[in-house]
């Protein structure tokens, strides 16, 4: 009988250099938290400082040996994101893996500083333009992964380029299930265009189910605030831990089983709970010509270009 995946399976990571993006709490600060434990050389590339430093206090506290260091990264900027990659490639000499966790979810419409609807901008555009910048270190590092963090909403998920940034009709749900099959369709592109590059990078997305995260935080002071301070208590007690949210990105980061184009999640009642496994996503997400036009915007949009991948 097959044994359910925990972070024990994790193997030894020694000598590897992980960057998680979103890593100060949540999903991502216990999907750093596991790596740094198991010896990877973590880089939590976040937007505030002060919480990430924070974060990489805890991480040493429990674990003392562990090297764990902070990176500014604010994604929702094409400049910090240009800074981030060159002082990670000025930094290091290896990447073994790209963790793509950050994410914003439903929020009001809201333009990115290049001016992106923010949820697209963060959870698509700012992770195409990191994995190309960085993608000459991730190709000099044998065997190594590209993981972006998915989320069942991408079944919510449309995409339509004429209203791409939704300028016209924005509506805040419809608008995050974009931005997850955004990470899908980019996934499973990228990991083709990986492969007809002989390159032994992967790409692989993962998605938590329902998990306790502070992922939808409402402003205080909002009605929505207010709401959620009701229902976050209640909803804590229904959702599994962050800590079992973050298994799928794990067994996708680290399991030596894993193969390009993979999805995990968890296992049971509607992908929503339990340990990680393989699982599926919907046709849309599958569309390898709405894939390459999604691909051809975001180069357009962010001006990154992955050469080395280009093998026409």
């Amino acid at each position: 009988m097959a044994t359910n995946w925990t972070q024990a399976d994790i193997p030894d990571l020694a000598g590897r250099t992980i960057l998680v993006t979103g890593a100060n709490s949540g999903l991502g600060y216990e999907t750093a938290r596991e790596l740094a434990a198991k010896g990877a050389t973590t880089i939590l590339a976040c937007r505030d400082g002060r919480k990430a430093e924070s974060a990489i206090e805890r991480i040493k506290q429990a674990h003392p040996q562990s090297i764990a260091e902070f990176l500014e990264l604010d994604l929702a900027d094409l400049s910090s994101v240009r800074r981030a990659a060159a002082s990670v490639a000025g930094a290091h000499q290896r990447l073994d893996a790209l963790i793509n966790n950050a994410g914003v979810m439903a929020l009001p419409y809201t333009k990115t500083v290049d001016g992106f609807e923010l949820q697209l901008g963060v959870c698509h555009f700012g992770h195409f333009a990191l994995t190309g910048l960085l993608l000459d270190l991730l190709n000099a590092t044998p065997g190594s992964r590209v993981v972006t963090v998915a989320s069942g909403g991408h079944i919510m998920g449309r995409m339509d380029f004429d209203n791409l940034q939704w300028e016209r009709n924005y509506r805040k749900w419809p608008a995050y299930g974009r931005a997850k099959l955004a990470n899908l369709l980019f996934t499973f592109e990228l990991q083709r265009r990986l492969a007809r590059a002989g390159s032994t990078t992967i790409a692989t997305a993962a998605h938590p189910g329902s998990a306790g995260t502070n992922l939808g935080y409402r402003e205080p002071g909002t009605e929505a605030a207010w709401i959620d301070r009701i229902a976050r208590p209640i909803a804590y007690k229904i959702l599994q831990s962050a800590a079992m949210g973050a298994l799928p990105t794990l067994r996708a980061a680290t399991d030596p089983s894993v193969l390009g184009g993979e999805y995990y999640g968890p296992e049971k009642f509607l992908q929503q709970r339990g340990y990680p496994v393989r699982v599926g996503s919907n046709k849309r997400s599958r569309d390898e010509a709405v894939a390459a036009q999604l691909w051809q915007a975001s180069e357009q949009l962010t001006g990154v270009t992955y050469r080395a991948l280009n093998t026409a």
